[in-house]
Parts: C-alpha cells; sequence; structure tokens
C-alpha cells in the first residue's frame, strides 16, 4: 500500500528539480564540443545535444562542476566545427528558438576565418544571434566566449600571427570579441584566452609545442597545435563554471572527480583550478571561498547521472 505514494513523491520531487533547473545554452564548434580530447563524448547521457551527435564537450564538464557544487542546470549545446555564427543562424534556429535562461556563444577561433583577427563579421552576427535569442526570451543572460592563441597560427610562417608573440592572438580576439559584445549589449565575456595565456606565464604550460614541451609543463593544446587538450578544455570549463555561476572554480578541490576521470593529476587539478580563479578575480567575476585543505582522500570517479 504504500507503492503508490512512494513513486507519485519521487515523481513529484523530480519535477521539481526541473523545474527549478536553470537552462543553459552553448552556441559553438570545435572549442565548444571538445574536439581532438577525450572531452568531446566526455559523459554526453548528462547534457542535450540539439544535433544529436553524441557530444558532451565543455557542456558535459560545467554540468559537471555545477553538479558537485550542488547547483541546478538543465544543460543543452548547439556546436558545428569550424563555424561562426552566421552558420546556427542560417541553419539551426529552428532548434535554438527556445525560451533559454543562459546562452553562452563561441564564435570562430579567429574571429573570421577567411580574413584572420577581423571582428566585422562577429559584430554583426552576434548582434543578429542576440536578437534572436532576445525574441524568445528578453531576460535571456549572454555571455561570449573569447577563446585562446592558436600555436599554429603563431609559429609556422603561414601563420597569421607568425612571429608575434604567443599571447597575441588570444589578445587580439578578445579585443574583437569586445566589440561585439558591446554591439550586441552582452555585458560579459568569458576570458578563456586569457586564462590560457596566464598559465602560459605562470609556468604551468609550455608556451610552444614545436620546440617540445619543458618538462614540468603541460601542452594545452592537443596534437595539432589549434584545438586543446584535455587539459586546455579544462581550464575552459573552470573559466565557464566560474564565470556563469560565480563560484570560485577552488572550491571544487583537487579531488574533483572529472579531473579524475580524464586523467589529470591532482597537483594539475589543483593548479588550474587557481589559474581560473585568478583571472576570474582579476575581473571582478568571482570572490575567494574559504579553502578546505588537501587531504590524502583519493579522487573517486564521478556519480552516475540521474
Amino acid at each position: 500500500m504504500r507503492l503508490v505514494p512512494t513513486l507519485a513523491a519521487v515523481a513529484l520531487a523530480a519535477t521539481l528539480v526541473n523545474a527549478q533547473a536553470r537552462s543553459v545554452l552553448f552556441i559553438g564548434n570545435s572549442f565548444t564540443y571538445g574536439a581532438g580530447s577525450p572531452v568531446q563524448f566526455y559523459r554526453a547521457q548528462t547534457v542535450n545535444d540539439l544535433n544529436n551527435e553524441g557530444i558532451g564537450g565543455v557542456p558535459a564538464l560545467f554540468k559537471s562542476f555545477a553538479d558537485q557544487a550542488g547547483l541546478q542546470y538543465d544543460v543543452s549545446l548547439e556546436t558545428r566545427g569550424g563555424a561562426g555564427f552566421e552558420f546556427h543562424l542560417e541553419n539551426k534556429r529552428e532548434v535554438l528558438g527556445r525560451s533559454w535562461d543562459v546562452v553562452v556563444m563561441q564564435g570562430q577561433s579567429m574571429l573570421d576565418l577567411d580574413k584572420p583577427g577581423d571582428a566585422t563579421k562577429i559584430i554583426a552576427t552576434s548582434k543578429e544571434l542576440a536578437d534572436f535569442l532576445r525574441a524568445r526570451n528578453p531576460n535571456v543572460e549572454l555571455f561570449l566566449d573569447a577563446t585562446w592563441s592558436r600555436a599554429d597560427q603563431t609559429y609556422p610562417e603561414k601563420g597569421a600571427w607568425f612571429g608575434k608573440p604567443i599571447e597575441t592572438m588570444a589578445r587580439d580576439v578578445r579585443i574583437g570579441v569586445d566589440k561585439a559584445a558591446a554591439g550586441a549589449a552582452i555585458k560579459t565575456v568569458i576570458p578563456i584566452g586569457e586564462a590560457w595565456t596566464r598559465a602560459m606565464q605562470a609556468g604551468i604550460a609550455d608556451p610552444n609545442p614545436y620546440d617540445g614541451i619543458e618538462a614540468g609543463k603541460i601542452n594545452l593544446w592537443t596534437y595539432d597545435s589549434y584545438h586543446a587538450s584535455a587539459a586546455g578544455y579544462y581550464l575552459e570549463a573552470l573559466v565557464v563554471f566560474g564565470q556563469l555561476t560565480g563560484r570560485d572554480p577552488r572550491s571544487l578541490g583537487d579531488t574533483e572527480c572529472s579531473g579524475f576521470e580524464l586523467g589529470l593529476e591532482r597537483k594539475l587539478v589543483r593548479s588550474l583550478q587557481q589559474v581560473a580563479f585568478d583571472q576570474l578575480e582579476a575581473a571582478g567575476a568571482v570572490k575567494p571561498a574559504a579553502m578546505t585543505p588537501s587531504t590524502p582522500q583519493s579522487a573517486k570517479r564521478c556519480a552516475a547521472p540521474r
């Protein structure tokens, strides 16, 4: 006789949880879906891939961090490799045309594939995409990603940033994305590329994969010196997590389960969390949380999806 009310209570609890969860949509390309690394299909069952391609990517890492922090987010993504916002506007309006609470928008990694460093197109398409999303929900909270310097565009002679310091491309991308944000009345740019630069300047990451990786440092890029490694996407997700939630990324701790599942050492997890915090604190996006001292406790796998 107790079975029916128990099931009803479970169903009601699930309904209440879904009603309270904030909807977050990630629109982007391979830098969002984690190309070239295990992140691409990581925990894909925890997020909603609107293209039905089984992608987990950075959105799934964000979801994992949020779950561990006790925050309720319903996470979706719509991604296409190499695409700028014009692709999504031309081809994906039907799947994007919902009322979202939060949208994270990531454009072409060189601002314009045909005119590297030229912000004209991303300025126009950011506004068009923002207007489209606001027509569905005038209160939607919009964010624009500013991505990292590409080693393949910096060190080889064919690169658009050849001969310039590695931090230059990330700075140029940030300037262009800032202009796009201003034109679209988007308040916040997520400083992913600057966090990458900070990791290099702090001696955590090697700035030039073409001359070998220095002992004791990591490579934030994957094999093509273009996309990110698992560590590079992990840092991206930490910055996104801190920016969207206002939480200190270090509060996740060095036994954070996704870092463990991706094979990242605890020392590296701690270092990347510190870099993400430092970058976000400098931007006024987070405040330091009370830190729990590192313990001998081992990291464990993440909990199974509910």
